[in-house]
């Protein structure tokens, strides 16, 4: 499962919102299921960031929200978040450096 969000990010707030997002993918990569995360921004327009963190399952997401720390630290930047677009997908294709692509069953059938 992955989760993306896409965050509206001015050049001044740039240091808070990293240093935000840092502790975001902290907090949740350190949560059972959570295989990583990244945040970057986009090169036609530096003030559009995305935050994506991929997780095992739903369920792993889901569990991964939970914690106080999650809780105090990552709703809140999440609720900050452009919510105009979903926000959680489900991988059905992935592939490793090298690699032929691996196709994933569907979460919705």
């Amino acid at each position: 499962m992955l989760l993306v969000c896409r965050f509206s990010v001015s050049p001044d707030d740039v240091p808070r919102f990293t240093d935000r997002a840092a502790r975001a993918l902290e907090l949740l990569a350190a949560q059972p299921g959570c295989r990583g995360g990244e945040a970057g921004r986009a090169i036609e327009a530096p003030e559009q960031w995305v935050l994506t963190v991929r997780f095992d399952s739903v369920d792993a997401y889901r569990r991964a929200l939970g914690p106080f720390p999650v809780r105090e630290h990552v709703h809140p930047l999440l609720a900050e978040a452009d919510t105009s677009t979903e926000s959680t997908h489900e991988t059905l294709l992935s592939v490793t450096p090298g690699g032929s692509a691996a196709r994933h069953p569907s979460l919705l059938t």
